[in-house]
């Protein structure tokens, strides 16, 4: 690198924080899509005011700093994201199929485009747990100042002082922020205690479990691994169902098409994940169905996504776009 041009070196140090920046940014605004667009706005605006850089805090630092404000100007202009969920009552199983408004829905991301290679073991855990989904819907309620304070403070550890710089506020107001974000979300009984990465032993052998009864579509076994509270959602739809007898029936009546799906495991918002595909006509590949993202607690599944816009995710996923018989 040192014998590029200064302007190619600048690049080469920008993209170093690329992953640090979409972790961030999706944080921020709940969408990979937007996150992706924030941090290409981030970097053009680093790259024009590179000659201003006093380098009084690292690269990294100076990113973020930008990231935050650009994400800051995107969520004035934009509403809240959320999981069907927080939307409205749970259907029954014969509810209606209505699409969610474009851009309402939080998004999944892959971990490897989240959560930096270059940081210890421990930061991963750390970051893969703040990409969770439903750490992403508790953010949803912040607005967007106490939104960035607890991101930067409890995310990223920052000192007070230097969010304060960064947001160009005062340290007693981003105290009052970060205290007011940190009740919003015990008031949502956001839980952190089963969180685990990577996964013990007995959670590898629950996902084992899983992949197996619903390959089978043994509902018997499927139903046993399940929390009593279990929610089952599928964006982009606004159905959304709880309860084993609820989604038992589903899987049992509208949702049989997944009878005899395959699943290819990946990883997405620090959970484990599965490319789900749905069987064709006999003898014809497998073909993407959707995008399962799991939430375990208490040794068993409490909530299963199914994310269905498989044409954008599995190619983001590295998903093959079809299995073999």
């Amino acid at each position: 690198m040192k014998d590029l041009p200064d302007s190619r070196n600048q690049v080469f140090a920008f993209e170093e924080h690329r992953a640090a920046l979409v972790g961030h940014c999706y944080r921020m605004l709940g969408s990979i899509s937007e996150a992706d667009d924030a941090v290409q706005e981030t970097m053009v605006r680093a790259w024009r005011a590179m000659d201003r850089f006093e380098g009084r805090s690292s690269v990294r630092t100076w990113l973020y700093t930008i990231a935050t404000r650009v994400c800051m100007d995107a969520l004035s202009a934009s509403g809240r994201r959320a999981r069907p969920m927080e939307l409205g009552p749970a259907y029954s199983i014969d509810g209606p199929l209505t699409p969610l408004p474009a851009n309402s829905w939080i998004e999944p991301i892959p971990d490897a485009l989240a959560v930096p290679s270059d940081v210890d073991p421990s930061e991963q855990v750390s970051l893969r747990q703040s990409i969770r989904l439903a750490f992403l819907a508790a953010l949803q309620h912040l607005p967007p100042k106490q939104r960035a304070v607890l991101l930067l403070a409890e995310v990223l550890g920052w000192p007070a002082a230097e969010i304060a710089e960064t947001l160009e506020t005062s340290v007693a107001s981003v105290n009052s922020a970060l205290q007011r974000a940190r009740v919003t979300l015990s008031d949502l009984g956001l839980d952190d205690s089963d969180y685990q990465a990577p996964q013990s032993d007995a959670q590898a052998a629950l996902l084992d479990r899983y992949v197996d009864a619903f390959e089978r579509y043994d509902m018997d076994a499927f139903t046993a691994l399940l929390h009593e509270e279990v929610t089952l959602n599928m964006p982009p739809f606004s159905l959304w169902l709880q309860g084993h007898e609820s989604i038992r029936g589903w899987f049992l009546g509208r949702g049989a098409v997944c009878r005899g799906s395959r699943l290819v495991p990946t990883s997405a918002c620090g959970s484990p994940a599965f490319g789900q595909y749905h069987a064709s006509s006999e003898g014809e590949p497998y073909t993407p169905w959707s995008l399962i993202v799991l939430e375990l607690s208490g040794g068993r599944i409490a909530a299963m996504t199914h994310f269905l816009d498989t044409k954008t995710l599995f190619p983001r996923f590295g998903l093959p776009l079809e299995l073999p018989r």
